[in-house]
C-alpha cells in the first residue's frame, strides 16, 4: 500500500510525535509498504499532502496531542475521503477531553477517579471542600491539562498547599484543567488491539519509573522506567483488567487500537485514568512492548490496525 505516515504538529508533543513516525515508517516499510512520512507543521498541510489523492492512500496517524488526536485530523481526513488508521474523530474527540471522556466511562459503569474542573481565573484552593474530599482517599491529589497527553503539565500534590504553582503549570498548556484523587497502587497499561476480528487485548503492562512518577522523562528516556510484561497478576485479576479495558475502549466507540492507562489498588478494582486513541510507537513506547509480549513484530500489528481500520472505514 502507499501510506502517509502523519506525525509532527506544532504542539508540545512534536519531538516524540515524530520519533513515532519514524518508528512506524521503518516497521511498515519492512512490511513491504510504499511508505511517505510527511511533516505536519499546520493543520492546513493535510488538504495539500492528500488534495486528490484520495483512497489511493491510508493515513497512519501518529501525530499525538492536540489536533492530532482531539479528531481535528481525523474529521479533515473522512471529509477528505482518505481512509486512516484508529478512532474516528468522535471518539478521539472524548478520549482527549478528560473530563468528557470520564463522565461517559463513569454513566457507562466504569471506574475512574473522582474530579472537578477548573478554567482560568476560577477561585480553586487547597481550601476548598472539594479538594478536601479528593484527598480523603490518598491525601495526594493529581492537577493535570484537560486536553493533553505525554504527562505534559501533569503534579502529583501532597495535601493542598501547593495547588496554585501545579494548576498554573497545568494552565500553561490548557484553559481547562483536571483536578483529582490520586489513586494508590500499581500503574498498569492495556493495549486494545483489533485487526479485524473484534478487539483483543495485548498483555497487560506494569509500569515502575525508577523515580518519581510516570512523567514525560520516565516515558521517553531508556532506563528511567522498569516494565513488566506481563504483569504478574492472578489469572482473576488480569481477567478483570482486560475486560475493564475491553469496557473502556468500546464506551468511547475506539476502533483499530487504543491503549488504556489505569491504577489497581489493593482492592483489586482497576481505575481508568485515560484512554489514548493515538498512543507513542518509539522504541520506549508501551504499544510496541506489548505487541513483543504477543509475540507480534511491531510491523504486524500496525498491519492489523490498518486491516481493522479499513473494515471501518473502506
Amino acid at each position: 500500500m502507499k501510506i502517509a505516515v502523519l506525525s509532527g504538529g506544532e504542539g508540545p508533543e512534536r519531538e516524540v510525535s515524530l520519533r513515532s513516525g519514524t518508528a512506524v515508517a521503518e516497521a511498515l516499510s519492512g512490511q513491504g509498504h510504499e511508505v511517505a512520512v510527511p511533516d505536519l507543521n499546520k493543520k492546513e498541510d493535510i488538504f495539500e499532502i492528500f488534495s486528490g489523492k484520495g483512497r489511493d492512500v491510508f493515513a497512519f496517524v501518529a501525530l499525538h496531542g492536540g489536533w492530532g488526536e482531539d479528531g481535528t485530523l481525523q474529521a479533515a481526513l473522512e471529509m477528505l475521503g482518505v481512509p486512516f488508521s484508529g478512532s474516528g474523530h468522535g471518539a478521539c474527540a472524548l478520549a482527549m477531553d478528560k473530563m468528557a471522556g470520564k463522565a461517559l466511562l463513569q454513566w457507562k459503569g466504569i471506574a475512574v477517579p473522582k474530579g472537578i474542573e477548573a478554567e482560568r481565573g476560577a477561585a480553586v484552593t487547597g481550601d476548598d471542600l472539594r479538594i478536601r474530599k479528593l484527598l480523603e482517599r490518598s491525601g495526594r491529589i493529581v492537577v493535570k491539562p484537560c486536553c493533553c497527553g505525554s504527562t505534559v503539565g501533569v503534579s502529583i500534590l501532597d495535601g493542598g498547599d501547593h495547588l496554585e504553582e501545579g494548576m498554573e503549570e497545568a494552565f500553561r498548556y490548557d484553559p481547562r484543567v483536571i483536578v483529582e484523587e490520586y489513586i494508590p497502587g500499581r500503574e498498569l497499561t492495556v493495549t486494545v488491539w483489533d485487526r479485524g476480528e473484534g478487539p483483543r487485548c495485548l498483555p497487560v503492562i506494569e509500569i515502575l519509573p525508577v523515580r518519581g512518577f510516570y512523567d514525560y522523562n520516565s516515558k521517553y528516556t531508556p532506563g528511567e522506567c522498569e516494565y513488566r510484561v506481563p504483569a504478574p497478576l492472578p489469572e482473576s485479576l488480569r481477567r478483570r483488567v482486560e475486560e475493564t479495558s475491553l469496557e473502556a475502549h468500546r464506551a468511547l466507540g475506539c476502533t483499530g487500537y487504543s491503549r488504556v492507562d489505569l491504577r489497581l489498588g489493593d482492592d483489586g478494582l482497576p481505575v481508568v485514568l485515560e484512554v489514548n486513541t493515538v498512543p507513542g510507537m518509539t522504541a520506549t513506547s508501551l504499544v510496541p512492548k506489548g505487541a513483543a509480549a504477543a509475540g507480534i513484530t511491531f510491523g504486524q500489528f500496525l498491519d492489523g490496525v490498518i486491516t481493522s481500520s479499513l473494515q471501518k472505514r473502506p
